[in-house]
């Protein structure tokens, strides 16, 4: 059996990039009977941009609502909030001290944001110290990350290797699982979606509110009558990803014989999603509504990753000499 790790930020709600590039796909791979999977929410990693405490709670609530509607088994797997496991604090100042200075200013992390300095805190600057913390603190085999993200997974195991050669058999030294095919999804600006681009669908919103940011995609100024590509229409890209194979042809020949707007596609791909996520929308805005029942799930949680959390520390504690 192999430990699956995966750990998402509570910076905002999760929207449809999120969902197709790291929600559904660590789901499915929970899903193995082969794997224990421990699914956490890095709400002390959004604290290095989120300072509101209605906001940093809200989103937390909204994260980890999101993973449940979308079905993760939190009864054969570990679902937890990382700041309810307070052991992996201890561990970042263990790891911290084995951390040389270059390696953190190369880190993207920190790079992405070195050109305003002023703007940097320490959190931000220690940011792959407390993600190889969260790593390690679990014996975790296997990371799935994306091609942003491996950096950071090289950087846990070069921490660790450094650690276990002065304090043998500390830590296992992760591997990481790329998906090749993993989702770009695009925005309404036609960039990647990120909320730091302002450019997302929240497929949790009320009707009116999602279809308001659907029909905000941004498309040429061809008009009704002329025939469209539909492999340059960010409305299509988007469409595509969610459809049946069938479903998307359909709607290429309707760009390609013309007398279709864009606002026609974009009606399509409204409906698409309130049918295709029906359940979840339903299950998420429930949760929602109904907070003690996340607040129970992540409680379990976090009471059995901090019992594998104790066994790891102790013998960090052992090998450096505080116990």
């Amino acid at each position: 059996m192999s430990r699956v790790l995966t750990g998402i930020q509570s910076t905002g709600r999760p929207h449809l990039g999120n969902i197709l590039g790291a929600i559904i796909p660590a789901i499915e791979l929970s899903k193995n009977k082969k794997n224990e999977s421990l699914f956490f929410i890095a709400d002390l990693h959004s604290f290095t941009t989120v300072r509101n405490p209605i906001d940093l709670q809200e989103n937390t609530y909204a994260t980890a609502a999101a993973w449940l509607a979308f079905g993760f088994d939190t009864k054969n797997n570990l679902f937890y909030k990382q700041s309810d496991v307070p052991q992996v604090c201890e561990l970042t100042w263990y790891l911290n001290c084995f951390t040389p200075y270059p390696m953190l200013t190369n880190a993207h992390s920190f790079k992405d944001k070195s050109n305003n300095l002023s703007s940097v805190n320490s959190g931000l600057f220690t940011y792959p110290v407390l993600m190889a913390a969260d790593i390690l603190l679990y014996d975790s085999e296997i990371v799935p990350v994306g091609k942003d993200q491996l950096q950071h997974l090289e950087i846990t195991r070069d921490i660790a290797g450094s650690f276990n050669h002065q304090f043998p058999n500390s830590f296992v030294l992760p591997q990481s699982k790329i998906d090749k095919k993993v989702m770009i999804v695009p925005g309404t600006d036609g960039q990647k979606m990120s909320k730091s681009y302002n450019n997302i669908i929240d497929v949790f919103l009320n009707d009116k509110l999602l279809r308001k940011q659907i029909m905000s995609i941004q498309t040429d100024s061809l008009s009704l009558e002329s025939k469209k590509d539909a492999n340059t229409c960010n409305v299509y890209k988007i469409y595509q990803l969610l459809s049946s194979e069938e479903d998307a042809l359909t709607l290429y020949s309707k760009y390609a014989q013309g007398n279709f707007g864009y606002g026609h596609a974009k009606q399509e791909l409204f409906e698409l999603i309130c049918s295709k996520f029906s359940k979840e929308r339903e299950r998420f805005n429930y949760l929602m509504d109904n907070k003690e029942i996340i607040d129970k799930e992540l409680s379990l949680g976090a009471k059995k990753a901090k019992e594998i959390a104790n066994k790891v520390l102790k013998r960090v504690r052992t090998n450096i000499g505080y116990v």
